[in-house]
């Protein structure tokens, strides 16, 4: 109770002595780091064309991108999938649709661009079935995909998305042979709510990947890879280092990964018009008890715990690291100062122009080349021949 009272003495005034409305605007930063996200819509539906199957949207860095991508809408349609760009000027763009729209459907005008491709696991056309995973949060949806070796994939979906991010990397597991386990986890709308309901940025939600692990344990792996994608990474990286499991983990393979957050949330924080001191400040309540309980975590959030780079040297597990240089959400640079800090352990190939989570999008043969390849140069899928 002295050292509470002690922390309070210290943070509050911290935090407050910036004035009243500065600290509001600090407690409203911190807020939204922890709360689980919605999806926002980040582009306009201008027309579309049932008879040639095109749509115009708003000319963006994502909506530009050449690839395949899904586009979350509203109307009669919730989800529909795009194709390659047929053309171009400077505010919109048009592209083709690979979702049949049929004349007089509603498509209404605000929507939100999307890497995620497939939505569900029956599109992928690969066995499959529903199973539980019983973790410290209770059971946990996973999608779990068959195979014949005795190396289990265990993949694990970002902020603010669903398991359903993840299944553009099974058809590459499965095609090495791997079962895989596509997980979900605390406060991600699918798996059990915690107490508060609120991000702890992979503090706790490490355990239930821990748990996904020794799931695939007890039905037969003998190890496993753990993929993370953006939140995800970060959520994979502390299983890593923190695991009971962590001599069974035989390799990490993080796309467009959370490696250091205070990196992560100062970039956002300038994306979006926030100055020093506000970032530091946030991040400065989110590691104090009471402040971080003010500001709607459930617990203190320990950012150099969450510092994969200056944790470097308690890894042991190969990495791959597929990041692209303009990613635009999770600047490369902590993933970058992992790969100069442990050499030994962290292969990170070149991408560029993909953005965030967009690799398999953008560049799916080289983004799916360069994991096969390297999970058959560590004995972790046969060679390819």
């Amino acid at each position: 109770m002295k050292r509470l009272r002690h922390a309070v003495a210290i943070a509050v005034p911290a935090v407050l002595a910036v004035g009243a409305a500065a600290a509001a605007a600090v407690f409203a930063t911190a807020h939204r780091v922890v709360t689980p996200s919605v999806r926002r819509n980040d582009t306009h539906i201008l027309s579309v064309d049932t008879g040639a199957q095109t749509i115009e949207l708003d000319r963006t860095l994502d909506t530009e991108l050449p690839g395949r991508y899904g586009l979350f809408t509203t109307g009669s349609y919730g989800y529909v999938k795009l194709g390659a760009v047929l053309g171009a000027d400077a505010g919109k763009v048009r592209r083709k649709l690979l979702t049949q729209i049929e004349p007089g459907t509603q498509v209404d005008r605000d929507a939100a661009f999307s890497g995620w491709y497939y939505v569900t696991p029956g599109e992928l056309h690969l066995p499959w079935e529903s199973v539980l995973i019983g973790s410290p949060a209770g059971p946990c949806p996973a999608w779990f995909f068959p195979g014949s070796s005795d190396t289990w994939a265990i993949q694990v979906h970002g902020r603010g998305t669903t398991r359903s991010e993840c299944l553009r990397a099974v058809p590459v597991f499965h095609g090495l042979g791997l079962p895989t386990l596509v997980v979900s986890y605390r406060n991600d709308g699918e798996a059990p709510r915690s107490r508060g309901g609120s991000y702890a940025l992979g503090a706790s939600e490490w355990r239930d990947v821990d748990a996904a692990i020794s799931y695939a344990l007890r039905h037969g792996a003998r190890r496993v890879v753990l993929m993370g994608w953006s939140m995800g990474g970060a959520l994979v990286l502390q299983t890593a280092v923190t695991s009971g499991n962590r001599d069974r983990i035989a390799g990490l393979v993080l796309d467009s990964p959370v490696v250091d957050w205070r990196t992560v949330l100062r970039f956002q924080a300038r994306e979006e018009g926030l100055r020093e001191p506000l970032p530091a400040l946030a991040m400065s309540a989110l590691e104090n008890t009471f402040t971080a309980r003010l500001s709607g975590a459930e617990e203190a959030i320990r950012f150099d715990r969450l510092d994969m780079v200056a944790r470097a040297a308690e890894l042991d597990a190969p990495i791959l690291i597929l990041h692209s240089e303009d990613d635009g959400f999770v600047p490369a640079d902590a993933s970058h100062a992992l790969a100069a800090a442990r050499p030994d352990l962290v292969t990170m190939p070149p991408f560029a122009v993909a953005r965030h989570t967009k690799l398999w999008n953008y560049d799916q043969n080289g983004w799916t080349a360069a994991i096969t390849d390297w999970m058959a140069a560590r004995g972790l899928a046969p060679a390819a021949s």
